[in-house]
């Protein structure tokens, strides 16, 4: 293959993609350059799904090599291992926007694979690995609706910035990352300093409107690279076997979606499911199993939306802005530094804070440099919450990015070094589970540092909102169930305090989310945040003045200079 190299500017960067050098034998392969830091982007698909395949296996892989930044690895084997939070973070930043993206119906294999190759300490590596990866998958043939492109965004003396260097994002207000298509926002991860919704959706509006560089950027390095497109097909829908389907299954569906309580809800349909599918295989046995229990999935999925777009009342029989039965308990376990439980509805956290000193802060072995972390926070997900048994050990990538996003929601209230010299970690154990837990983790965890006596700047809350769209008609969806999650068309979830907004992040399913919807979903936000940090002040209004007897003290003294020889 010919080598072929595009640059472009992109704000204050250049921007280098070059492929048909590097790594050949991949289906697709990008060495994408943002001034000095360089990523290898690999994609490898598999040109056939396995044949009992009901889902599409999508890898993400991020890498750092500390060769990148001239670097020998630390520890006893002096080479790199599992991946570290902040790796495992990436990969779920470079996995979200483009997983909507593959057709429906799409089940082959696709792994991709971003390495650090090159690492300037200026400038972060996850916005172009995100480029890289829309430009690898843009030249692999693979079905793909892309390009995407992606930007930082940071909030400065009143006025946004592009792409902010690592020195500069220390005095922003906002470090927000956007990713989306020519006509879409697909998503938003962002941790701000008590921001207003207005300036929250300006930022993301300009994030959108300046990654349109990077998406024709893109576009004509694919059209330069002109590989073919694979020939794959979608599936051919069974009207005939979804009618069938239908009549048996409907009312029954309906119906078990009447019930409110989760577990029982959740027999009815499998009741109504494996009764429907059961008649059908009877009546022929060379039936496709697989496609029975597919279309039935999809029935259920109709029948929650319809009633919702209907404006019937949800599954558990609310209207569109109410939020669940709210309970709050704070100092639950005796001997730990402060501890609460926020209960919401079906979805439980037990938050439990610790203090401790200078020393039990966290190392961070990253490419720019090594940090100390003195606020930690640790978001657990265990089996028995949503009523199942599964393995316990290691958190998987799910539980790292919750509880980075609980502790984004966070970091704004926390006190100075100077106000509160005690490092402080936080422990977030789901209990019981029915949607939103990372923003039971933000209230919780609220509670928890006041019940320890951490000085925090004011009371935090989160709440996760769901949309329902069907052509012009939608429904935005306050304080989402797990099913409402699963089968709506947008996770949208705001932590912060009654003066603005301290984090935010947002994955969207479908094109079409205009700006008038996240107007709309932000404003229900605050409407339902407010009320939650009114149940929870009413129960702790601020910090405990003394500290458990069981929290380690710091005491600091000062000498008179005269009394120094």
């Amino acid at each position: 293959m010919t080598p072929i190299t595009k640059t472009f500017q992109y704000g204050q960067h250049t921007v280098t993609l070059e492929t048909g050098v590097i790594a050949r034998q991949a289906t697709a392969a990008v060495l994408a350059s943002m001034d000095d830091t360089s990523v290898l982007v690999t994609v490898v698909g598999k040109k056939e799904a396995k044949a009992d395949q009901d889902f599409f296996p999508l890898t993400v892989n991020y890498q750092e090599k500390t060769y990148a930044a001239g670097k020998i690895p630390g520890g006893f084997f002096k080479r790199e291992g599992r991946p570290s939070e902040g790796e495992t973070l990436t990969a779920r930043l470079i996995d979200r926007p483009i997983r909507p993206l593959f057709p429906e119906g799409f089940k082959n294999e696709v792994q991709v694979v971003v390495t650090v190759v090159s690492a300037n300490p200026e400038i972060p590596t996850d916005i172009i690995s995100m480029i890289g990866t829309s430009a690898a998958l843009a030249i692999s043939g693979i079905p793909f609706n892309g390009p995407i492109g992606a930007a930082r965004v940071g909030y400065t003396d009143g006025e946004y910035v592009l792409n902010t260097r690592n020195s500069e994002q220390e005095a922003s207000q906002l470090d927000l990352v956007v990713a989306g298509t020519e006509g879409a926002v697909l998503m938003v991860e962002s941790e701000a300093s008590i921001l207003s919704e207005e300036v929250m959706l300006g930022a993301v509006m300009f994030g959108h409107e300046q990654l349109q560089t990077v998406v024709s950027a893109v576009n004509e390095f694919a059209a330069e690279v002109n590989t073919p497109k694979w020939d794959w097909v979608a599936p051919q829908e069974n009207t005939s076997l979804k009618d069938k389907i239908k009549a048996l299954a409907l009312e029954g569906m309906t119906a078990a979606y009447q019930i409110s309580d989760k577990l029982e809800r959740k027999d009815a349909v499998t009741a109504v499911t494996e009764k429907a599918a059961a008649e059908i295989l009877a009546a022929d046995e060379e039936q496709d199993e697989k496609e029975v229990f597919d279309l039935l999935h999809e029935l259920e999925s109709d029948v929650v939306r319809s009633r919702i777009l209907a404006g019937e009342p949800r599954i558990d029989g609310r209207d569109p802005t109410m939020v669940r039965a709210l309970n709050v308990s704070t100092g639950v376990l005796p001997r730990t530094h402060g501890s609460a439980v926020f209960t919401r509805g079906e979805t439980q956290a037990l938050v439990v804070a610790t203090l401790g000193t200078e020393r039990d802060a966290q190392m961070i072995d990253e490419l720019a440099g090594k940090r100390d972390s003195k606020f930690m926070l640790h978001y657990n997900f265990p089996p028995y919450c949503v009523g199942e048994t599964g393995m316990i050990g290691s958190p998987k990538r799910r539980e790292i990015g919750h509880g980075r996003l609980a502790k984004r929601g966070i970091q704004a209230v926390m006190p100075s070094d100077e106000e509160f010299p005690y490092v402080v970690r936080v422990v977030s154990e789901i209990t019981e589970s029915n949607g939103s837990s990372s923003m039971a983790s933000v209230c919780g965890t609220s509670l928890a540092l006041m019940d320890a006596g951490v000085p925090i700047k004011a009371s935090v809350a989160g709440i996760a909102m769901g949309l329902v769209k069907s052509d012009d008609n939608f429904v935005v969806l306050s304080d989402i169930l797990g099913d409402e999650d699963h089968l709506g068309d947008m996770d949208f979830k705001v932590a912060g305090t009654t003066e603005g907004v301290t984090a935010l992040q947002m994955d969207i399913k479908i094109e079409g989310i205009t700006k008038e919807i996240m107007q709309i979903a932000l404003k229900q936000a605050k409407e339902a945040r407010l009320h939650i940090l009114g149940v929870m002040d009413s129960a702790l209004g601020g910090h405990r003045e003394e500290m458990s007897e069981f929290a380690p003290r710091i005491y600091t003294l000062k000498i008179d200079q005269d009394k120094i020889r």
